[in-house]
């Protein structure tokens, strides 16, 4: 354009009218939390420019639903927590194989002081629970364990299957079933025959005898469930005899106890299971009529320690439980607790006759009772004088009575 006139430059007015007013926001302040979810003040003004100068106004003049808000929301870094765990307590036996346990805490990494232990919930956590050995206990005559004589024995040469069930209801089945070391009367007369009918209903029982041969096979519906229960101080082991599940149409076998829960089709027979407890759950979920498994069962004397000594099973119909069973040694910090197991077609329900926590029951971490429902591992608690009635989904409970 060198050779053209350059003209002269000039400026026009455009807008002789002010510009609306509008918002301001001011930067925001610090946050409200050093860590994790906070807020962050603020400050919003109505402002008009006038000949190129801002004009604080009235908040009236400018648009209400356009306010901005005076806090926002701030992050300055993600908090942090961890769990932590008490010392190890004393082995809970004198002699031979028990237990060792400790308290968790869910701490804080910025205060290094406890908080709730939903902070903690996505964090794994060790275990709080292990197994000790107090050496050696002395021998003592009589190794066979109370409670052998929990339920009739039917001969082993008796399989009926359990297809039976159909024939056979329940109205005979109500016998009281021992808590433990307590013993029954073998029936005899017509009783013989009220336990042979109740033998031949299979699924939906409770198999209480030290040992014995369940048949399963035949089944007409689509889950046949047993339980086999022992008093506290034995395991179970169940041996598959034989199998004619059809693994490739989805039949399968599910063993379920406190500490295991394993399923299985393939390479059934003459397979091992322990259940690791004094309870186990036995399943069997089949598609085509007549199929099943016929499987044996064996208590001993467990090889480790499970439980408190003021714990306590029960497996009959109804009973009474007293808190505290027994006290447990001091410094041990032991949670007493109670096992109820009944046959898997039963519920149990559980009423408050008299509780009494304590004045502080209401107020403190400790003085409460817990009922846990095996089936759904739902948990209920109650405090201080609280009367309560609990009824379960499944067919086993368990209360712990924490001190």
């Amino acid at each position: 354009c060198q050779p053209v006139p350059k003209p002269e430059s000039r400026v026009e007015v455009c807008d002789l009218n002010p510009c609306p007013p509008r918002w301001k926001v001011t930067p925001a302040g610090p946050c409200s939390s050093s860590c994790g979810l906070g807020l962050a003040a603020q400050l919003v003004t109505c402002v008009q420019t006038l000949h190129g100068q801002e004009v604080l106004q009235e908040e009236h003049l400018c648009p209400v639903a356009e306010k901005p808000l005076t806090s926002v929301p701030c992050v300055i870094r993600t908090c942090s927590y961890e769990w932590s765990f008490s010392e190890w307590s004393e082995c809970s036996t004198s002699c031979g194989n028990g237990i060792q346990t400790r308290q968790d805490f869910c701490l804080s990494s910025l205060t290094h002081k406890p908080v709730n232990p939903l902070f903690c919930r996505h964090f794994p956590k060790a275990v709080v629970v292990r197994g000790c050995s107090a050496g050696p206990c002395p021998e003592q005559e009589g190794t066979q364990s109370p409670g052998a004589e929990l339920q009739p024995v039917t001969p082993a040469t008796h399989l009926p299957t359990a297809a039976a069930c159909t024939e056979h209801r329940h109205k005979d089945l109500d016998v009281p079933l021992s808590a433990g070391p307590q013993e029954q009367t073998k029936p005899s007369g017509g009783e013989e025959d009220t336990a042979k009918r109740s033998f031949l209903c299979v699924c939906g029982n409770l198999f209480l005898n030290a040992t014995g041969i369940i048949n399963m096979t035949g089944v007409e519906s689509r889950d046949c469930t047993v339980a086999i229960g022992r008093p506290l101080r034995e395991e179970i082991s169940v041996t598959i005899l034989e199998s004619s599940l059809n693994c490739s149409a989805g039949e399968v076998l599910l063993f379920s106890g406190r500490m295991m829960w394993r399923t299985g089709c393939r390479k059934l027979p003459l397979s091992l299971i322990n259940s690791r407890t004094n309870t186990l759950i036995v399943k069997q979920r089949v598609v085509l009529p007549g199929n099943g498994v016929i499987l044996q069962y064996n208590s001993r004397t467990a090889t480790k320690k499970y439980y408190q000594d003021c714990d306590q099973q029960l497996f009959g119909p109804q009973g009474e439980i007293v808190n505290p069973v027994q006290l447990p040694a001091e410094g041990q910090q032991a949670v007493c607790r109670t096992f109820i197991t009944v046959a898997p077609r039963q519920r149990i329900s559980i009423r408050a006759l008299n509780t009494d926590l304590g004045p502080e029951g209401n107020h403190t971490h400790f003085n409460y009772i817990l009922v846990r429902d095996v089936s759904t591992m739902k948990t209920v608690v109650f405090r201080g004088k609280q009367q309560f009635l609990w009824q379960s989904t499944g067919s086993q409970a368990e209360i712990e009575f924490h001190e």
